[in-house]
């Protein structure tokens, strides 16, 4: 495995890997319903580790029907685990045709992205909604923006707008490859002091009445 390749497996399992470790340290004061939701979460964080290590490309996909309305609850409910703030607003009944693990993976990396450039005490909003025959995934922060000229050069690899703030480049660059595998893309939103929201639009898979 080349170096790029394994600098990029051992950022993604970073999520996951983390969510286990809340998981662990919520799971001995957690009620019988808690620890149930805390053991469903703990499978899925495992199963995204597993298909990280089995499978280093990023891009390539297990197609199925991915219920967006649910996954986006379970990565919210992830990341609020891990002590961040997060809220979500999404429509029910959100479908595509793709792969649960990597999109998850893709919503992963976004919410990531904003709480590290949320102020402290600052809340990221994650909405999901149905636009035309698409599914719209928009994640927003509360953090200081990003200049226009930035907008493409954000999803290259490496790149990153500030050294001070923890982070490696990759993660919106796997966001936007997953994006393009599945027929989709990474739509940014940002000016300078109000935030920045990243929308992810994939494909959707509607039964029409």
């Amino acid at each position: 495995m080349s170096k790029a390749r394994l600098d990029m497996v051992a950022h993604e399992l970073r999520s996951p890997v983390a969510a286990l470790s809340a998981i662990a340290a919520a799971y001995g004061e957690s009620d019988a319903a808690t620890r149930s939701r805390l053991v469903a979460i703990a499978w899925s964080a495992g199963s995204n580790i597993y298909r990280l290590l089995a499978d280093t490309t990023m891009t390539s996909l297990r197609i199925g029907r991915v219920d967006v309305s649910r996954l986006v609850g379970d990565v919210v409910e992830t990341a609020a685990l891990r002590g961040a703030k997060v809220v979500t607003r999404r429509e029910a009944g959100l479908t595509i045709s793709g792969d649960t693990d990597r999109v998850r993976q893709a919503l992963a990396n976004l919410i990531d992205n904003a709480i590290g450039h949320s102020p402290a005490g600052g809340t990221v909003t994650v909405a999901a909604r149905r636009v035309g025959a698409s599914v719209a995934i928009a994640v927003t922060d509360e953090g200081d923006g990003i200049d226009p000229d930035d907008f493409e050069r954000i999803f290259d690899e490496g790149v990153r707008l500030t050294s001070t703030r923890p982070g490696s480049g990759l993660g919106l660059a796997v966001v936007r490859a997953i994006a393009v595998a599945h027929g989709g893309l990474v739509e940014v939103e940002s000016s300078e002091g109000q935030g920045t929201t990243f929308t992810l639009v994939l494909p959707g898979a509607f039964s029409e009445s």
